[in-house]
């Protein structure tokens, strides 16, 4: 999907403030209410974007989120199909370097990550070795990154 400099414009409004209104958007970028409501419609059809609310995990009831570290034998994207329709699974990234891929979990307590990594992740078809990275403090996490 093309991307003009009107919906860059939208994308960076939105990224500042998620709850921007539509009208308040049209007013910055020069469109109606209803043009900003269709643009945005696309871009969220066109995977370009999504609008959500980001939380913080510990204030929600999980009290334990990591990265897990997984080297994999043979193709990579079903492994990493496998584990993105974990629900505790929240980010799936494929890499180069020591791991294949990388895995964001979000868990309520040590027995649930436990169990998660031991039954659910290493019995996929696949999967070699995971190193698991807990997370002891966020001290930054940002989607404003602006558009290019």
């Amino acid at each position: 999907m093309h991307l003009d400099d009107v919906s860059k414009a939208i994308i960076e409004q939105l990224q500042q403030d998620g709850r921007r209104s539509y009208a308040a958007i049209g007013k910055v970028v020069g469109l109606s209410e209803a043009a900003v409501r269709q643009r945005v419609q696309r871009l969220i059809d066109g995977g370009v974007m999504q609008v959500v609310a980001v939380t913080d995990p510990l204030e929600l009831g999980f009290a334990r989120q990591a990265m897990v570290g997984v080297r994999v034998q043979g193709p990579l994207e079903p492994v990493a199909d496998a584990l993105t329709a974990l629900d505790e699974v929240d980010y799936v990234v494929i890499t180069a370097g020591s791991f294949d891929l990388l895995v964001e979990v979000v868990c309520e307590s040590d027995d649930h990550l436990l169990d998660l990594i031991s039954t659910r992740i290493r019995t996929v078809d696949g999967v070699v070795a995971t190193e698991t990275f807990m997370y002891l403090s966020l001290r930054k996490q940002t989607y404003s990154w602006g558009v290019r």
